[in-house]
């Protein structure tokens, strides 16, 4: 089974392309086979039409708040909530969301999922610092038009299995918060590059609660730590935490290391 990790964003370009991870998982070893960068999103749709087996863990989230949804009075079936979702354009989500937090006191103003907690992620609805409202606004469509399986929210192929993943979750467990990468040139400094070093260490001694060891060639080592936007790296973080999924799979989990009591309209980041 090809397993997969996506750095992904929600308007990519030739400096700022959408990065794959590609590898595979031979016993408790995640090698790494080749890093792939697709300009834009009809590249990214068109990977999806890979022929499976293949799972790929994806930056970004595939569901919304259930407060939210709710209180905006938007369809509570995620399917058709995601439908809904896609017709809106992003000034009309940003008109909103920020409604929405407008009428909330301080301190509370945007509404979390079940799974942000224990993942430390950003919520579903932010729309800046990072803009991943918009990211599932870009991704998840375009996963429902390839067809592509997605484990407690929709039925697909089988073969071709997307999961929501956080590089953040895993990145932390390993150095903590130390910061590792800017997208700003000037903020690439000599600390962030010795803590993508540290990073790519740990993974490789394999030291992490997922008991995978990642295995990269010398010159693999050298593009992902010299990539200061640790686009590179995030990608790899994904294609890790989706190996675990792909080992809990294959020892009978169909539901891909996901939680049972998974909101069915929220979503889960896979390992938190």
């Amino acid at each position: 089974m090809l397993i997969a990790g996506c750095d992904f964003s929600s308007s990519p370009s030739p400096r700022k392309p959408i990065v794959i991870a590609l590898g595979r998982q031979a016993g408790g070893r995640v090698v790494l086979d080749r890093l792939l960068r697709l300009p834009t999103l009809d590249d990214w749709a068109a990977w999806l039409q890979t022929p499976g087996p293949w799972v790929c863990g994806c930056d970004f989230p595939f569901g919304l708040p259930r407060e939210l949804v709710h209180t905006l009075g938007w369809p509570t079936d995620w399917a058709d909530c995601m439908v809904h979702y896609a017709s809106l354009g992003r000034p009309q989500i940003r008109d909103a969301f920020a409604g929405f937090c407008d009428a909330r006191p301080a301190g509370a103003k945007f509404a979390h999922r079940a799974t942000d907690g224990p993942a430390g992620a950003s919520p579903s609805m932010k729309w800046v610092n990072p803009p991943v409202a918009y990211m599932l606004h870009a991704g998840v469509p375009r996963l429902l038009a390839a067809g592509v399986h997605l484990p407690g929210l929709h039925e697909g192929d089988p073969a071709r299995v997307a999961l929501e993943s956080y590089p953040g979750l895993l990145a932390r467990e390993l150095i903590g918060r130390r910061s590792y990468k800017s997208d700003d040139r000037t903020a690439q400094t000599p600390e962030r590059l010795v803590a993508r070093k540290d990073l790519l260490h740990a993974l490789e001694v394999g030291r992490t609660r997922l008991g995978l060891r990642l295995k990269l060639s010398p010159g693999q080592q050298d593009t992902v730590v010299a990539d200061g936007t640790g686009d590179s790296l995030d990608a790899v973080l994904c294609m890790v935490q989706a190996a675990w999924a792909a080992g809990r799979h294959a020892q009978g989990d169909a539901r891909w290391g996901l939680p049972a009591q998974t909101d069915p309209l929220e979503g889960w980041i896979v390992t938190a």
